[in-house]
């Protein structure tokens, strides 16, 4: 059994983000799904980590929480020789962290707000913040679209921790708010991502969970088809 054990939800977009990142390193781990809706099980999770936010990761008993921490705990300690997410190079890890920390802000925190909004009863649904969340998500589109002219990866040469960051976040942002046609450089890169072996993995192995995202309408056919799924 690994001495690593992660707590998670096959559905949650950061959860996606680790995901992607612990294949890319080659790393494994005991992998275990929480479900937060059980009294029992969520009460010993806040016993791990009283936010109640996932995922965790456990090492050796000690509680690795944020995605960004975990990811470069296990490149320091876990990955196979040669795998990197984190540039060594001080300036270019410096702007893989940049952009990690622009598609959790402004691409997965709007996206998440459309999820919210559909989980809560009609009667307390939010049109006003779902539209600041849609035109929130417009603007980082362009503005990540003007950055990748030029770009393979969107902060370093190779793939990053910020891809593993970007590709849960657009993942499901477009479900929402789909890419505009003049959007061709972001398009692009959508599909350099979900081409990535890493990407391609988590996506397949979340299949089966895909019927209970509240914005699957918006999921293309080629992830999730209601009719066959």
């Amino acid at each position: 059994m690994s001495a690593l054990t992660l707590h998670y939800h096959p559905l949650s977009s950061y959860c996606h983000k680790l995901l992607i990142a612990m294949d890319h390193l080659a790393i494994d781990v005991d992998k275990r799904v929480l479900n937060l809706g059980d009294p029992e099980e969520r009460a010993a999770f806040l016993k791990l980590w009283p936010t109640g936010r996932m995922p965790l990761l456990i090492d050796q008993g000690r509680p690795i929480p944020e995605t960004s921490i975990i990811i470069e705990h296990l490149q320091r300690h876990h990955a196979r020789p040669g795998r990197t997410l984190i540039p060594h190079d001080p300036d270019q890890a410096l702007q893989v962290r940049l952009w990690d920390r622009l598609f959790d802000l402004y691409v997965m925190t709007p996206m998440q707000a459309f999820t919210a909004n559909l989980l809560r009863p009609q009667a307390q649904r939010d049109p006003s913040g779902v539209a600041r969340a849609g035109e929130a998500l417009k603007t980082a589109y362009a503005m990540i679209d003007q950055h990748l002219e030029g770009r393979t990866w969107v902060a370093a040469n190779t793939f990053s921790m910020a891809d593993c960051a970007a590709a849960p976040a657009l993942f499901y942002a477009v479900t929402y708010v789909p890419l505009a046609p003049e959007h061709t450089r972001l398009a692009a890169y959508f599909e350099r991502l979900m081409e990535h072996s890493s990407v391609a993995r988590t996506i397949d192995d979340a299949r089966p969970y895909f019927r209970f995202y509240p914005g699957r309408a918006g999921l293309s056919k080629r992830f999730y088809d209601p009719e066959v799924d």
